[in-house]
């Protein structure tokens, strides 16, 4: 489980499809501070996906992906040189900062409108028709993990604000229109209207 507050992010050194196991990719992200402590088998949430660490070799890790992982999450679409963001599993005892996120992507949004303000930037994206009704203004919602509160709605579209302070941790200094997100809406929500 996790909490959508991102501890910073890492960079994809490697990314293997010939893997000699039955996974379909096999990642390499340098975490760089963050592979502190970390242990194999322990899960690391990178844009919001729950992952399982396989290997470790200083600060860098390898991540198995299954070919569902890759076809419902932007995972699929990262490169060499990709910035993720990182967030390692919440300890029982610790601060619940953000909102209850488990990383089980619900799908990918894409950025249609990103607007720069003084003081935050607003960024418009569309959800997909199937978790639209999970979407409410004002609720949480995880964007590639970052805990978001969703602003407005306005038909397929949802925007949320950023402060300097999550544009400078995350990745989304880097996202422009027509890029892909994961999303991850709010698990009370689903629970509830199930």
């Amino acid at each position: 489980m996790f909490t959508g507050i991102v501890e910073g992010v890492g960079t994809v050194e490697k990314i293997s499809k010939n893997t000699k196991n039955r996974s379909a990719i096999e990642m390499t992200v340098n975490l760089g501070k963050h592979s502190k402590g970390l242990k194999i088998g322990q899960s690391v949430a990178l844009n919001g996906v729950c992952l399982t660490a396989t290997k470790l070799s200083k600060s860098s890790c390898i991540f198995e992906m299954i070919e569902e992982t890759t076809k419902k999450t932007d995972l699929g679409n990262l490169k060499v040189g990709g910035i993720v963001n990182i967030e390692r599993s919440l300890k029982a005892g610790e601060r619940l900062e953000g909102h209850f996120v488990l990383g089980h992507v619900d799908g990918v949004g894409i950025i249609k409108k990103i607007l720069k303000k003084p003081k935050e930037v607003q960024v418009w994206f569309e959800v997909p028709k199937k978790l639209s009704k999970y979407v409410v203004k004002k609720g949480s919602i995880a964007i590639d993990g970052i805990s978001l509160t969703v602003v407005d709605i306005k038909n397929s579209l949802a925007s949320v604000s950023l402060i300097p302070h999550t544009l400078d941790i995350t990745n989304f200094h880097t996202k422009k229109i027509g890029d892909k997100v994961n999303i991850e809406t709010d698990i009370l929500g689903k629970y509830i209207l199930k």
